[in-house]
Protein backbone atom coordinates (compact mmCIF):
# COMPACT_ATOMS: atom_id res chain seq x y z
CA UNK A 1 0.00 0.00 0.00
CA UNK A 2 1.59 3.72 -0.91
CA UNK A 3 1.76 5.83 1.72
CA UNK A 4 -0.04 9.15 1.47
CA UNK A 5 1.94 12.35 1.95
CA UNK A 6 -0.13 15.15 3.08
CA UNK A 7 1.25 18.81 1.32
CA UNK A 8 1.99 21.07 3.79
CA UNK A 9 -0.68 23.58 2.57
CA UNK A 10 -3.16 20.79 3.08
CA UNK A 11 -1.74 19.98 6.72
CA UNK A 12 -2.60 24.19 7.58
CA UNK A 13 -5.68 23.79 5.94
CA UNK A 14 -6.69 20.53 8.54
CA UNK A 15 -5.07 22.22 11.08
CA UNK A 16 -7.16 25.52 10.94
CA UNK A 17 -9.71 24.05 10.64
CA UNK A 18 -9.65 21.98 13.75
CA UNK A 19 -8.50 25.09 15.56
CA UNK A 20 -11.84 26.82 14.40
CA UNK A 21 -13.91 24.11 16.46
CA UNK A 22 -11.96 24.53 19.04
CA UNK A 23 -12.47 28.53 19.11
CA UNK A 24 -16.41 27.94 18.06
CA UNK A 25 -16.40 25.94 21.36
CA UNK A 26 -14.61 28.33 23.51
CA UNK A 27 -17.53 30.98 22.27
CA UNK A 28 -20.20 28.22 23.29
CA UNK A 29 -18.54 27.90 26.53
CA UNK A 30 -18.19 31.48 27.06
CA UNK A 31 -22.06 32.22 26.64
CA UNK A 32 -22.94 29.40 29.18
CA UNK A 33 -20.70 30.99 31.62
CA UNK A 34 -18.04 28.73 31.37
CA UNK A 35 -14.76 30.13 31.80
CA UNK A 36 -12.35 27.51 32.66
CA UNK A 37 -13.60 25.26 29.53
CA UNK A 38 -13.77 28.19 27.58
CA UNK A 39 -10.11 28.80 28.21
CA UNK A 40 -9.03 24.85 27.92
CA UNK A 41 -10.69 25.26 24.81
CA UNK A 42 -8.56 28.59 23.75
CA UNK A 43 -5.51 26.18 25.25
CA UNK A 44 -5.95 24.03 22.36
CA UNK A 45 -6.09 26.09 19.76
CA UNK A 46 -2.82 28.19 20.81
CA UNK A 47 -1.12 24.58 21.32
CA UNK A 48 -1.80 23.56 17.37
CA UNK A 49 -1.48 26.77 15.65
CA UNK A 50 2.10 27.13 17.86
CA UNK A 51 2.01 31.07 17.54
CA UNK A 52 0.16 31.22 13.82
CA UNK A 53 -2.75 32.88 14.73
CA UNK A 54 -2.56 34.69 11.40
CA UNK A 55 -3.64 31.38 9.26
CA UNK A 56 -6.62 32.23 10.74
CA UNK A 57 -9.33 34.69 8.74
CA UNK A 58 -10.25 37.42 10.56
CA UNK A 59 -13.33 36.38 11.61
CA UNK A 60 -12.09 33.79 13.12
CA UNK A 61 -9.27 35.63 14.83
CA UNK A 62 -11.93 38.10 16.23
CA UNK A 63 -13.83 34.83 17.77
CA UNK A 64 -10.69 33.45 19.20
CA UNK A 65 -9.73 37.22 21.13
CA UNK A 66 -13.07 37.69 22.13
CA UNK A 67 -13.43 34.15 23.74
CA UNK A 68 -10.11 34.37 24.81
CA UNK A 69 -10.32 38.01 26.46
CA UNK A 70 -13.51 36.98 27.94
CA UNK A 71 -12.53 34.47 29.72
CA UNK A 72 -9.33 35.84 31.31
CA UNK A 73 -11.36 39.20 32.65
CA UNK A 74 -14.02 37.00 33.95
CA UNK A 75 -11.46 34.88 35.63
CA UNK A 76 -9.93 37.89 37.23
CA UNK A 77 -7.01 38.16 34.89
CA UNK A 78 -7.88 41.51 34.01
CA UNK A 79 -4.33 42.81 32.38
CA UNK A 80 -4.08 39.60 30.21
CA UNK A 81 -7.54 39.82 29.21
CA UNK A 82 -7.38 43.67 28.48
CA UNK A 83 -4.18 42.83 26.24
CA UNK A 84 -5.87 39.59 24.22
CA UNK A 85 -9.21 42.26 23.82
CA UNK A 86 -7.12 45.31 22.44
CA UNK A 87 -6.34 43.11 19.53
CA UNK A 88 -9.81 43.52 18.28
CA UNK A 89 -9.82 47.27 18.36
CA UNK A 90 -6.29 47.30 16.10
CA UNK A 91 -8.53 45.02 13.08
CA UNK A 92 -9.87 47.81 11.55
CA UNK A 93 -7.27 47.26 9.22
CA UNK A 94 -6.15 43.31 7.76
CA UNK A 95 -3.60 42.70 5.59
CA UNK A 96 -3.93 39.48 3.48
CA UNK A 97 -1.88 37.47 0.92
CA UNK A 98 -0.19 33.83 0.78
CA UNK A 99 2.78 32.97 2.55
CA UNK A 100 5.63 31.14 1.14
CA UNK A 101 3.79 28.00 1.24
CA UNK A 102 0.66 29.30 -0.40
CA UNK A 103 -1.35 29.29 2.79
CA UNK A 104 -3.87 32.04 2.94
CA UNK A 105 -2.66 34.76 6.13
CA UNK A 106 -4.38 37.93 7.62
CA UNK A 107 -2.18 39.84 9.54
CA UNK A 108 -3.98 42.72 12.00
CA UNK A 109 -2.66 45.87 11.95
CA UNK A 110 0.63 47.32 9.78
CA UNK A 111 3.04 46.58 12.55
CA UNK A 112 2.44 42.86 12.56
CA UNK A 113 2.66 42.80 8.81
CA UNK A 114 5.70 44.03 8.75
CA UNK A 115 7.32 42.26 11.56
CA UNK A 116 5.46 38.62 10.68
CA UNK A 117 4.59 39.25 6.93
CA UNK A 118 7.61 40.83 5.34
CA UNK A 119 8.75 40.12 1.80
CA UNK A 120 5.33 38.95 1.06
CA UNK A 121 2.56 40.47 -1.54
CA UNK A 122 0.24 41.59 1.07
CA UNK A 123 -2.92 43.71 0.23
CA UNK A 124 -4.58 46.09 3.26
CA UNK A 125 -8.28 45.24 3.34
CA UNK A 126 -10.69 46.96 5.77
CA UNK A 127 -12.69 44.89 8.25
CA UNK A 128 -15.33 45.50 10.83
CA UNK A 129 -15.25 43.43 13.90
CA UNK A 130 -18.63 42.16 15.16
CA UNK A 131 -17.77 41.75 18.87
CA UNK A 132 -18.00 44.88 20.10
CA UNK A 133 -20.98 45.55 21.81
CA UNK A 134 -20.57 42.72 23.49
CA UNK A 135 -17.20 44.00 24.84
CA UNK A 136 -18.20 46.82 25.86
CA UNK A 137 -20.74 45.27 27.86
CA UNK A 138 -18.58 43.12 29.26
CA UNK A 139 -15.76 45.43 29.87
CA UNK A 140 -17.31 48.89 30.73
CA UNK A 141 -17.76 47.93 34.43
CA UNK A 142 -14.14 46.58 34.73
CA UNK A 143 -12.94 49.49 32.94
CA UNK A 144 -14.24 52.27 35.24
CA UNK A 145 -12.91 50.33 38.17
CA UNK A 146 -9.44 49.88 36.85
CA UNK A 147 -9.55 53.78 35.92
CA UNK A 148 -10.66 54.45 39.52
CA UNK A 149 -7.57 52.05 40.76
CA UNK A 150 -5.30 53.62 38.54
CA UNK A 151 -5.89 57.56 39.77
CA UNK A 152 -6.49 55.96 43.07
CA UNK A 153 -2.61 54.46 43.26
CA UNK A 154 -1.35 56.97 41.84
CA UNK A 155 -2.29 59.56 44.46
CA UNK A 156 -0.90 57.49 46.94
CA UNK A 157 2.44 57.20 45.19
CA UNK A 158 2.23 53.85 44.29
CA UNK A 159 3.61 54.27 40.85
CA UNK A 160 4.46 50.72 39.86
CA UNK A 161 0.41 49.81 40.51
CA UNK A 162 -0.60 52.96 38.79
CA UNK A 163 1.60 52.02 35.94
CA UNK A 164 0.28 48.51 35.53
CA UNK A 165 -3.58 49.80 35.67
CA UNK A 166 -2.86 52.57 33.40
CA UNK A 167 -2.00 50.33 31.01
CA UNK A 168 -5.52 48.35 31.37
CA UNK A 169 -7.66 51.25 30.77
CA UNK A 170 -5.39 51.67 27.84
CA UNK A 171 -6.04 47.68 26.41
CA UNK A 172 -9.35 47.92 27.72
CA UNK A 173 -10.62 51.45 25.80
CA UNK A 174 -8.65 50.03 22.56
CA UNK A 175 -10.58 46.86 22.64
CA UNK A 176 -14.20 48.48 23.28
CA UNK A 177 -13.01 50.03 20.01
CA UNK A 178 -12.34 53.61 21.59
CA UNK A 179 -8.18 53.90 21.94
CA UNK A 180 -6.89 56.78 23.86
CA UNK A 181 -3.00 56.70 24.66
CA UNK A 182 -3.52 59.16 26.75
CA UNK A 183 -3.78 56.60 29.57
CA UNK A 184 -0.19 54.94 28.60
CA UNK A 185 1.44 58.24 28.46
CA UNK A 186 0.10 58.33 32.27
CA UNK A 187 1.85 54.93 32.54
CA UNK A 188 4.96 56.16 31.02
CA UNK A 189 5.24 58.97 34.00
CA UNK A 190 4.15 56.86 36.77
CA UNK A 191 6.77 54.14 35.79
CA UNK A 192 9.31 57.09 35.27
CA UNK A 193 7.92 58.51 39.49
CA UNK A 194 8.71 54.50 40.52
CA UNK A 195 12.16 54.25 39.00
CA UNK A 196 11.37 51.43 37.09
CA UNK A 197 13.34 53.24 34.04
CA UNK A 198 13.29 49.72 32.13
CA UNK A 199 9.27 49.63 31.76
CA UNK A 200 8.95 53.61 31.19
CA UNK A 201 11.39 53.62 28.24
CA UNK A 202 9.58 50.69 26.98
CA UNK A 203 6.21 52.59 27.38
CA UNK A 204 7.72 55.79 25.75
CA UNK A 205 9.15 53.77 22.72
CA UNK A 206 5.74 52.59 22.04
CA UNK A 207 4.60 56.20 22.26
CA UNK A 208 7.07 57.23 19.77
CA UNK A 209 6.84 54.57 17.36
CA UNK A 210 3.18 54.97 17.18
CA UNK A 211 3.05 58.29 16.37
CA UNK A 212 1.26 59.84 19.74
CA UNK A 213 1.79 63.60 20.12
CA UNK A 214 -0.38 64.37 22.87
CA UNK A 215 -3.04 66.74 21.09
CA UNK A 216 -6.31 66.69 22.01
CA UNK A 217 -9.28 69.06 21.31
CA UNK A 218 -12.27 69.56 23.52
CA UNK A 219 -15.19 70.92 23.55
CA UNK A 220 -17.08 72.37 26.15
CA UNK A 221 -20.37 74.63 26.70
CA UNK A 222 -22.04 76.03 29.86
CA UNK A 223 -25.71 74.54 30.55
CA UNK A 224 -27.70 77.68 31.52
CA UNK A 225 -30.13 75.42 33.07
CA UNK A 226 -27.98 73.17 35.27
CA UNK A 227 -25.59 76.79 35.48
CA UNK A 228 -22.63 73.69 34.70
CA UNK A 229 -20.08 72.87 32.28
CA UNK A 230 -20.39 70.38 29.88
CA UNK A 231 -18.06 68.57 27.95
CA UNK A 232 -18.95 67.01 24.53
CA UNK A 233 -16.80 64.19 22.53
CA UNK A 234 -17.39 65.70 19.07
CA UNK A 235 -17.54 68.68 16.89
CA UNK A 236 -20.53 67.98 15.04
CA UNK A 237 -22.49 67.95 18.24
CA UNK A 238 -20.82 71.02 19.63
CA UNK A 239 -21.64 73.21 16.62
CA UNK A 240 -25.07 71.71 16.90
CA UNK A 241 -25.25 73.34 20.64
CA UNK A 242 -24.53 76.51 19.35
CA UNK A 243 -27.92 77.02 17.85
CA UNK A 244 -29.53 76.33 21.26
CA UNK A 245 -30.54 78.92 23.14
CA UNK A 246 -30.01 76.58 26.32
CA UNK A 247 -25.75 76.94 26.42
CA UNK A 248 -23.62 79.40 26.21
CA UNK A 249 -19.74 80.23 26.79
CA UNK A 250 -18.34 77.57 24.21
CA UNK A 251 -15.21 76.45 23.82
CA UNK A 252 -12.84 74.60 21.92
CA UNK A 253 -9.33 74.12 23.52
CA UNK A 254 -6.49 71.87 22.20
CA UNK A 255 -4.04 70.47 24.22
CA UNK A 256 0.05 71.27 23.30
CA UNK A 257 2.25 68.70 21.58
CA UNK A 258 4.02 66.55 24.26
CA UNK A 259 5.73 64.55 21.07
CA UNK A 260 9.60 66.10 22.21
CA UNK A 261 8.79 65.27 25.47
CA UNK A 262 8.60 61.42 24.99
CA UNK A 263 12.32 61.66 22.93
CA UNK A 264 13.28 63.70 26.00
CA UNK A 265 12.28 61.47 28.56
CA UNK A 266 13.14 58.30 27.12
CA UNK A 267 16.43 59.60 26.22
CA UNK A 268 16.96 60.77 30.23
CA UNK A 269 16.31 57.46 31.35
CA UNK A 270 18.57 55.59 28.89
CA UNK A 271 21.64 57.61 30.06
CA UNK A 272 20.32 57.63 33.63
CA UNK A 273 20.14 53.71 33.24
CA UNK A 274 24.20 53.96 31.70
CA UNK A 275 22.89 53.28 28.49
CA UNK A 276 24.31 56.03 25.86
CA UNK A 277 24.28 54.67 22.64
CA UNK A 278 20.15 53.38 23.01
CA UNK A 279 20.17 57.16 24.07
CA UNK A 280 21.59 58.59 21.32
CA UNK A 281 19.41 56.37 18.94
CA UNK A 282 16.23 57.89 19.95
CA UNK A 283 17.89 61.58 20.21
CA UNK A 284 18.88 61.18 16.60
CA UNK A 285 15.41 60.10 15.85
CA UNK A 286 14.07 63.07 18.15
CA UNK A 287 16.36 65.76 16.45
CA UNK A 288 15.21 65.21 12.70
CA UNK A 289 11.29 65.92 13.98
CA UNK A 290 12.40 68.29 16.32
CA UNK A 291 15.78 70.02 15.20
CA UNK A 292 15.69 72.78 17.30
CA UNK A 293 15.43 71.25 20.39
CA UNK A 294 17.38 72.38 23.09
CA UNK A 295 16.45 69.95 25.71
CA UNK A 296 17.39 67.21 22.94
CA UNK A 297 21.14 69.02 22.08
CA UNK A 298 22.03 69.26 25.34
CA UNK A 299 20.91 65.12 26.11
CA UNK A 300 22.53 64.28 23.09
CA UNK A 301 26.12 66.11 24.19
CA UNK A 302 25.70 63.91 27.54
CA UNK A 303 25.28 61.01 25.52
CA UNK A 304 28.37 61.04 24.03
CA UNK A 305 30.16 62.38 26.47
CA UNK A 306 28.96 58.81 28.68
CA UNK A 307 29.50 56.70 25.74
CA UNK A 308 33.63 58.63 25.12
CA UNK A 309 32.97 59.08 21.78
CA UNK A 310 35.14 62.80 21.84
CA UNK A 311 34.79 62.99 18.36
CA UNK A 312 30.89 62.88 18.00
CA UNK A 313 30.77 65.03 21.10
CA UNK A 314 32.49 67.65 19.81
CA UNK A 315 30.28 67.64 16.62
CA UNK A 316 26.95 67.73 18.48
CA UNK A 317 28.50 70.21 20.66
CA UNK A 318 29.15 72.53 17.84
CA UNK A 319 25.87 71.74 15.85
CA UNK A 320 24.43 73.00 19.13
CA UNK A 321 26.43 76.43 19.23
CA UNK A 322 25.94 76.66 15.97
CA UNK A 323 22.21 77.15 17.14
CA UNK A 324 22.31 79.30 19.71
CA UNK A 325 25.72 81.32 19.49
CA UNK A 326 25.01 82.63 22.71
CA UNK A 327 24.92 79.48 24.50
CA UNK A 328 27.65 80.08 27.56
CA UNK A 329 27.77 76.26 28.37
CA UNK A 330 28.45 74.71 25.11
CA UNK A 331 30.83 77.38 24.49
CA UNK A 332 32.51 76.05 27.59
CA UNK A 333 31.99 72.62 26.58
CA UNK A 334 33.69 72.60 23.68
CA UNK A 335 36.94 74.49 25.21
CA UNK A 336 37.26 71.68 27.45
CA UNK A 337 36.79 68.98 24.93
CA UNK A 338 39.60 70.98 22.09
CA UNK A 339 41.68 71.52 25.92
CA UNK A 340 42.33 67.51 25.42
CA UNK A 341 44.79 67.96 22.51
CA UNK A 342 48.03 70.30 22.77
CA UNK A 343 47.32 71.32 18.74
CA UNK A 344 43.80 72.22 19.23
CA UNK A 345 44.92 74.66 22.56
CA UNK A 346 44.01 77.74 20.93
CA UNK A 347 41.03 76.82 19.68
CA UNK A 348 39.73 75.71 23.64
CA UNK A 349 41.30 79.15 24.17
CA UNK A 350 39.31 80.91 22.00
CA UNK A 351 35.89 79.03 23.12
CA UNK A 352 36.67 79.32 26.92
CA UNK A 353 37.00 83.11 26.02
CA UNK A 354 33.90 83.46 24.24
CA UNK A 355 31.60 81.70 26.94
CA UNK A 356 33.11 84.37 29.17
CA UNK A 357 32.22 87.30 26.70
CA UNK A 358 28.89 85.73 27.03
CA UNK A 359 28.99 85.48 31.16
CA UNK A 360 32.63 86.73 32.79
CA UNK A 361 31.28 84.64 35.81
CA UNK A 362 30.52 81.79 34.20
CA UNK A 363 32.41 79.33 36.67
CA UNK A 364 32.63 76.10 34.67
CA UNK A 365 34.53 78.48 31.74
CA UNK A 366 36.62 79.93 34.37
CA UNK A 367 37.31 76.09 35.82
CA UNK A 368 38.02 75.50 32.27
CA UNK A 369 40.39 77.95 30.37
CA UNK A 370 42.43 77.80 34.27
CA UNK A 371 42.65 73.98 34.90
CA UNK A 372 41.93 72.43 31.59
CA UNK A 373 43.91 74.94 29.32
CA UNK A 374 46.94 76.96 31.36
CA UNK A 375 47.39 74.80 33.90
CA UNK A 376 46.44 71.60 32.90
CA UNK A 377 47.63 69.32 36.13
CA UNK A 378 49.42 66.88 33.33
CA UNK A 379 50.93 69.26 31.46
CA UNK A 380 52.58 71.27 34.40
CA UNK A 381 54.12 68.06 36.17
CA UNK A 382 55.56 66.73 32.87
CA UNK A 383 57.01 70.71 32.28
CA UNK A 384 58.88 70.21 35.30
CA UNK A 385 59.71 67.08 35.04
CA UNK A 386 61.51 68.44 31.67
CA UNK A 387 62.88 71.40 33.77
CA UNK A 388 64.64 68.87 36.34
CA UNK A 389 66.00 66.64 33.67
CA UNK A 390 67.26 69.83 32.11
CA UNK A 391 69.06 70.75 35.44
CA UNK A 392 70.48 67.64 35.73
CA UNK A 393 72.07 67.54 32.13
CA UNK A 394 73.57 70.75 32.75
CA UNK A 395 71.59 72.69 29.97
CA UNK A 396 70.55 75.53 32.36
CA UNK A 397 69.25 77.80 28.57
CA UNK A 398 66.98 74.80 28.19
CA UNK A 399 65.79 75.06 31.92
CA UNK A 400 65.44 78.83 31.94
CA UNK A 401 63.33 78.75 28.51
CA UNK A 402 61.19 76.31 30.19
CA UNK A 403 60.87 78.17 33.47
CA UNK A 404 59.91 81.48 31.70
CA UNK A 405 57.57 79.28 29.10
CA UNK A 406 55.57 78.12 32.92
CA UNK A 407 55.56 81.44 34.36
CA UNK A 408 54.00 82.86 31.15
CA UNK A 409 50.86 80.51 31.69
CA UNK A 410 50.77 81.01 35.48
CA UNK A 411 50.18 84.58 34.76
CA UNK A 412 47.92 83.78 31.98
CA UNK A 413 45.64 81.82 33.96
CA UNK A 414 46.17 84.36 37.04
CA UNK A 415 43.55 87.03 36.27
CA UNK A 416 40.86 84.18 36.00
CA UNK A 417 42.24 82.47 38.68
CA UNK A 418 41.27 85.75 40.91
CA UNK A 419 38.06 85.99 38.86
CA UNK A 420 36.93 82.26 40.37
CA UNK A 421 37.67 83.23 43.40
CA UNK A 422 35.93 86.87 43.21
CA UNK A 423 32.45 84.11 41.86
CA UNK A 424 33.19 81.29 44.75
CA UNK A 425 35.04 83.17 47.54
CA UNK A 426 34.76 79.80 49.67
CA UNK A 427 36.32 77.30 47.26
CA UNK A 428 39.46 75.89 48.93
CA UNK A 429 41.24 74.58 46.01
CA UNK A 430 41.03 77.53 44.15
CA UNK A 431 42.65 80.20 46.80
CA UNK A 432 45.03 77.17 47.62
CA UNK A 433 46.14 77.54 44.02
CA UNK A 434 46.01 81.20 43.72
CA UNK A 435 48.57 81.62 46.60
CA UNK A 436 50.97 79.46 45.15
CA UNK A 437 50.59 80.85 41.51
CA UNK A 438 51.35 84.62 43.68
CA UNK A 439 54.77 82.90 45.16
CA UNK A 440 55.63 81.86 41.81
CA UNK A 441 55.54 85.24 40.67
CA UNK A 442 56.93 86.82 43.37
CA UNK A 443 53.58 88.88 44.46
CA UNK A 444 54.41 88.14 48.23
CA UNK A 445 52.00 90.38 49.92
CA UNK A 446 48.89 89.18 47.75
CA UNK A 447 50.65 85.65 49.03
CA UNK A 448 50.33 86.80 52.79
CA UNK A 449 46.60 87.68 52.06
CA UNK A 450 45.60 84.46 50.37
CA UNK A 451 47.24 82.63 52.96
CA UNK A 452 44.74 84.69 55.43
CA UNK A 453 41.86 83.42 53.67
CA UNK A 454 42.71 79.91 53.63
CA UNK A 455 43.39 80.17 57.22
CA UNK A 456 39.65 80.92 57.69
CA UNK A 457 38.77 78.67 55.41
CA UNK A 458 40.38 75.75 57.30
CA UNK A 459 39.00 77.29 60.03
CA UNK A 460 35.22 77.30 58.76
CA UNK A 461 35.44 73.85 57.11
CA UNK A 462 37.15 72.27 61.40
CA UNK A 463 34.38 74.77 62.97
Amino acid sequence: MKKVILSVALLSVSLVFAQKKEINNALKAIDGGNNAEALAQIEAADNALNGKIYLLKPSEQEDYYYAKGIALLKSGKTAEGASVLSKIGEMKKVYEGRDNDKNRVYFIGKEQADKEGSGLNLKETAYTPSHLGDISTAVNPILQKAGQEAQTAYNDKNYEVAAQKFLQVTNLLKAVGQPDQTYEYYAAISYTLGKNNEKAVEVYQDLINSGYTGVKTTYSALNKKSNERENFSDKNTFELLKKSSDYADFKEETSKSVENELYQSAASLLIDSEKPAEAVEIIEKGLVKFPSDSRLQDLRILAYSRSGDDEKLAKSVQDAIDKNPNDKANWSNLGVLKSKNLETATEAEKAFKKALEIDPNFKPALQGIVFNLYLNPDRDSEMVDQINQARQDGNNDKANELLTERKGKFELALPYLEKLHQVDPSDFDVARTLASIYHSLGMFDKEDQMKDTLRKLTSEIDS
